[in-house]
């Protein structure tokens, strides 16, 4: 598992970790909701679901290979990103910053208050 990837998740404000789909994937949330999951296949390689604006979505699937619709999820909301050294770090880690920050403006103002 990508543990830099993970670190930078888990330093977000709020953030903690969960596993409610059982061993895998590990899912990565903010007052409860989803922002990063993040899975490891046989072959190795890991892949990240993040939340999207569906605009730069479609960028990011458009401008880089590594970049598809969202596994499981829904696909114009979410990206799946692969973590196979194509994409450097500052790439992904804007990309989890999006999610964040985009789960987060949809929390009540409440909840907001408190993060």
């Amino acid at each position: 598992m990508d543990n830099k990837i993970i670190e930078y998740c888990l330093k977000k404000k709020g953030a903690t970790k969960d596993y409610p789909f059982g061993f895998t994937p590990l899912v990565i949330k903010i007052a409860g909701k989803m922002f990063a999951l993040i899975f490891e296949e046989n072959e190795g390689f890991v892949y990240i679901n993040l939340k999207c604006d569906p605009i730069i979505a479609e960028n990011l699937r458009e401008q880089h290979e590594a970049v598809r619709p969202g596994y499981h999820m829904n696909k114009k909301h979410w990206n799946t990103v692969t973590i196979d050294g194509s994409l450097p770090d500052s790439d992904i880690f804007a990309m989890i910053d999006h999610s964040y920050d985009l789960v987060v403006k949809s929390l009540p103002k409440s909840l907001r208050e408190l993060i």
